[in-house]
């Protein structure tokens, strides 16, 4: 029974979660292959350089919805679609990172690192929460990264634990934070800068406004972190993690007694140098536009390559590296499941060639309104999308390209604003989002748990969200 549990992946799914999420993903599946059969059939016309023309719709009649084979196939299709290699990259990426992250875990990386960390944070807790959630908003905010931020995920939850906290506390100040960072977003590559360029705006003119909105997000953040933390430190049962947590801090104890100082320092510094230079290649790649295509298959093969090396360095023995690898791959083929069955909703919808007569549809919703009327419309409209369409360069090319085209009224700068609302809190919170459900899955939450205990959050959110439109509106931004 031990050596089953010091074997156990990180991606630690239950059978209750894995049933409740594939089910609820299903079910959207469903639904949007009877979609194809009510919403009418159309598509865009094209323009003389190749690209797309939004403004010329055709509506395509005597046309039934998708194949219904097909329909069901989809979350295998969609990896031979021209989106599939993204996919496949995608999948493979969490493969690596979660069977390299195994490694560490089993060797004691993960253990040592945090119990030095901790250490020296025993007497200000909620100022390491504050670091923590910081920079994580930083890395979503200015780089526009978040599906890569689930290679922090096991440290930042197992070091959350070690201080007091619990592992829903590290997905709070990390995954959520860096959630919230890519939709209060100020130079983020794949929504600021990119629609940016694609609508013709400068996106360094007026910066201090999403500054601003930035600022007031991360209090917000702070604020709901803080008031779960009261709660749990009151009384530890109410943590959503509580029975996780206690196995984790049981099997922390065991491999404490058993390590030596000196493998603990060996350890220590291997993993310092593994995660410093993966550090340094999320910015470096972040940061380069040459490399910023790039930058899952430069993680792809840093994490296979220095994750086993890592792992031999630390303890001598291949064949327990290489047994606890594989194990970290195992663990985490349930969550290609997920990627493939939230990614076939928008398979379909292509297939099925009603996202066009969906998108026409803007033009006359927002004709004769008000400013913040048409905002407000051009919000909740990306909103819908983006529950069907999770890649934000899609959707940009998509919505931006439109708007680009069409007068609404609106500056660019609003209009870049709106969609990066749109496109980015809804990353932590609908159920399309495979960085979301895989997170849940690491810390043993139910999705409708998280709900559940986010609404408030996204209440107040949401409320923010349409008074930074309407000011911003108001002043000409």
């Amino acid at each position: 029974m031990e050596t089953q549990k010091e074997n156990k992946s990180l991606v630690n799914l239950s059978k209750k979660t894995f049933l409740q999420v594939t089910a609820l993903l299903f079910a959207l599946m469903i639904a949007a292959i009877v979609l194809t059969y009510v919403i009418p059939k159309g598509s865009f016309g094209t323009n003389a350089d190749g690209s797309v023309n939004y403004l010329e719709y055709t509506r395509i009649e005597g046309s039934k919805g998708i194949n219904i084979i097909k329909g069901l196939l989809a979350p295998i299709l969609v990896f031979f679609s021209p989106s599939g290699l993204t996919l496949i990259m995608l999948s493979l990426f969490l493969i690596v990172i979660f069977a390299a992250f195994q490694v560490m875990n089993d060797v004691g990386g993960i253990r040592v690192l945090v119990g030095s960390i901790s250490e020296r944070f025993k007497k200000r807790k909620k100022l390491l929460l504050m670091a923590i959630s910081l920079i994580f908003m930083c890395f979503g905010a200015f780089l526009g990264q978040f599906e890569e931020m689930l290679t922090m995920l096991p440290i930042v939850t197992a070091l959350c634990v070690m201080v007091g906290f619990d592992s829903f506390t590290g997905f709070l100040v990390s995954i959520i934070s860096c959630g919230f960072g890519f939709a209060s977003a100020i130079t983020n590559p794949f929504t600021v800068l990119l629609a940016s360029q694609i609508i013709g705006a400068n996106p360094m003119e007026n910066i201090w406004y999403r500054i601003v909105i930035f600022i007031v997000m991360y209090l917000l953040m702070l604020a709901f972190i803080f008031l779960y933390v009261r709660r749990i430190t009151k009384d530890p049962t109410q943590s959503l993690t509580y029975e996780h947590d206690e196995r984790l801090r049981a099997a922390g104890n065991k491999e404490e007694e058993s390590t030596d100082p000196v493998r603990a320092g060996r350890i220590k510094l291997t993993y310092i140098v593994f995660l410093l230079v993966c550090l340094a290649l999320l910015i470096t790649c972040s940061a380069s536009p040459a490399l910023r295509d790039y930058t899952v298959v430069v993680l792809i093969a840093y994490f296979l390559i220095f994750g086993i090396a890592a792992g031999l360095i630390c303890t001598g023995e291949p064949k327990k590296v290489f047994k606890s690898f594989l194990n970290g791959v195992v663990g985490a083929l349930p969550t290609i499941v997920f990627i493939a069955l939230a990614s076939s909703i928008k398979y379909i919808f292509d297939e099925g060639s009603i996202m066009p007569t969906i998108v026409h549809q803007i033009n006359g919703i927002v004709e004769g309104r008000s400013l913040i009327m048409i905002a407000l419309v051009l919000y909740a409209i990306i909103l819908v999308l983006e529950f069907f369409i999770s890649s934000s360069t899609a959707k940009a090319i998509l919505v931006m390209g439109m708007l680009a085209v069409v007068n609404v009224g609106l500056t660019k700068q609003m209009l870049v604003l709106i969609y990066t609302f749109a496109d980015g809190y809804t990353n932590v919170l609908f159920p399309t989002s495979p960085v979301l459900l895989i997170s849940l899955s690491m810390i043993e939450v139910d999705y409708f748990k998280w709900v559940k205990k986010s609404l408030p959050l996204f209440a107040v959110n949401l409320a923010l969200v349409v008074l930074f439109i309407i000011i911003g509106i108001a002043i000409g931004y």
